[in-house]
């Protein structure tokens, strides 16, 4: 599958744009900006004012006689080891380096964009004990636009994204590699240096600050919902185009149907198929008292209650996404009256779960696509139009193998949504007993989403083609505007062609939003 995260709501700029990281959450917004989009940060007078604070309690801990974990002890399994002042920056400098173990292939810029963000976010809130001149450097390394180089595997989920943000935090300290605005891979010493940033010197509690958090799982969390608001607007206008290009009915879509089983994704979803169908000359063409189509296929018919129960999982995986925005996730914590607590925060359960729950919800999507197009293709089924909508069935073979490329995806789609989240492993001589692999979620959903996409932009395809197959009988306004801009690199009906370049020019279209923005401009927005 050809990835095409990341393109939609930005077109490709760089936005200029700046988000203001206070004590407060973020938004959903602006980690999309930040990642995604590269909006520069700023950190506001109250964040540093907290963060100032926090960092006198944990000075105060550390000239204290007493060990306090995180301050002047080891970590994990070693937290029994008392460390001696002149130690404890080199400790901070071992913990970060250590814990750099990832391995594998490079993480995606947008993704290490979000969650060096979302550190930041936490250690704005005051509740870590580091230096200001640490947030800054977060800051710094943000707005410079360098990436620090982040693998793919290293993560269990609890304790945080301990590997990934640790080759973050590994970058601030000037080590390791980045890369910059343009990919080239640079150490990172030399690029902090270039952009007039001075590398971190880690204190007490730093290296603890600076990688316990579930900022990795969070970030793909929120950036696969705003993949997913698209896509799943983009599957109903899908759906619609196989329902009408399959001589479907719209009546099962009326309001007062679906408002019997009062599910507001199913709401929504019926509503965006109602207003993409509207003033269809197809679907007119067939509405009257000699229509003999009693009931259409599951997969046409119930398209509402499939997308619209995946519409719901994003409803609570955003209510879950909000919920860790708004957490200060670190171990120890400073609370506000000083006290520097021990805690279990940084479990990435709840992350975990939704993760797993919208990697099920997009298998499910993408196969009832699968089946309404394969619906097109079997002349037995699609009433009255060529085998494969082929131009000369035998001789070509029309659209039968992207229907093959589909049906690959969502096998693989169904494996991806076996859930990672019940698959604890022990870690740390067994300190870390149980674990969330909500970092392992978090990827197999990205995989997913890609899949997504392109089993839509077959659908629509093909789709496309049966419509034009209908003439002289003509699509809705709504529809026929899909068509159009698929029509502007995609010839219509005839002899076969190299399909691949044309599977791929759909899925571009699915993947920056250009089919959304054709149907809105005639519907207005969609739900």
């Amino acid at each position: 599958m050809v990835s095409v995260l990341g393109s939609a709501g930005c077109n490709g700029r760089v936005e200029t744009a700046q988000v203001v990281v206070g004590v407060g959450p973020l938004s959903p917004q602006d980690v999309v900006a930040v990642a995604r989009c590269r909006a520069s940060v700023r950190i506001d007078d109250q964040a540093l004012e907290e963060i100032a604070k926090s960092r006198v309690a944990i000075e105060a801990l550390a000239q204290a006689d007493t060990p306090h974990y995180g301050v002047s002890t080891g970590f994990g399994a070693l937290a029994t080891r008392h460390i001696a002042p002149e130690l404890r920056a080199q400790l901070q400098r071992s913990l970060v380096r250590s814990h750099a173990a990832g391995s594998g292939p490079e993480v995606e810029t947008e993704v290490v964009r979000a969650l060096a963000l979302l550190r930041l976010s936490t250690l704005a809130t005051g509740r870590t004990g580091v230096k200001v001149e640490t947030a800054r450097a977060y800051a710094g390394l943000l707005n410079a636009q360098l990436t620090p180089v982040v693998h793919e595997y290293g993560s269990l989920g609890c304790s945080g994204d301990l590997a990934p943000l640790s080759h973050v935090a590994l970058a601030v300290m000037g080590e390791g590699k980045v890369r910059d605005a343009d990919g080239n891979l640079l150490d990172a010493g030399e690029a902090l240096a270039a952009h007039g940033l001075a590398p971190v010197v880690l204190a007490e509690k730093e290296g603890l600050a600076l990688i316990n958090g579930t900022d990795g799982m969070l970030g793909m969390l929120v950036l696969a919902l705003a993949d997913l608001d698209r896509l799943l607007k983009t599957a109903d206008i899908a759906a619609a185009m196989s329902v009408e290009g399959q001589l479907g009915t719209d009546r099962v879509f009326a309001e007062d149907l679906q408002a019997l089983r009062p599910h507001p994704g199913q709401g929504s979803a019926a509503a965006n198929l109602r207003a993409v169908l509207a003033d269809s000359g197809i679907v007119a063409s067939h509405r009257g008292p000699d229509c003999n189509r009693v009931q259409d296929a599951y997969s046409l018919r119930c398209s509402p209650q499939v997308h619209g129960a995946a519409r719901d999982t994003c409803t609570h995986a955003a209510t879950v996404a909000g919920y860790e925005l708004a957490a200060a996730i670190d171990n120890p914590v400073v609370l506000a009256d000083g006290r520097v607590e021990s805690n279990g925060n940084f479990h990435g359960a709840p992350v975990g779960y939704v993760l797993d729950f919208l990697a099920i919800a997009v298998a499910d999507v993408a196969s009832i696509s699968e089946r309404r197009t394969d619906r097109f293709l079997d002349v037995a089924r699609n009433h009255g139009l060529n085998a494969f909508l082929a131009d000369d069935p035998g001789v070509d073979s029309g659209h039968m193998i992207a229907q093959y490329t589909q049906a690959a995806i969502v096998s693989e789609l169904k494996r991806l949504a076996v859930p990672a989240s019940v698959d604890s492993i022990p870690s740390s001589a067994m300190q870390e007993d149980h674990v969330s692999m909500g970092w392992s979620a978090a990827r197999k959903l990205r995989r997913s989403i890609d899949g997504l996409q392109t089993v839509l932009a077959v659908e629509i395809l093909t789709a496309a083609r049966a419509l034009d197959l209908r003439a002289p009988l003509e699509p809705s306004p709504a529809t026929a505007a899909v068509r159009a801009v698929l029509r502007e690199h995609v010839e219509g009906p005839g002899t076969d062609r190299h399909l691949a370049p044309e599977i791929e020019h759909s899925v571009r279209l699915v993947a920056d939003g250009t089919y959304l923005s054709a149907v809105e401009a005639v519907t207005g927005p969609l739900f």
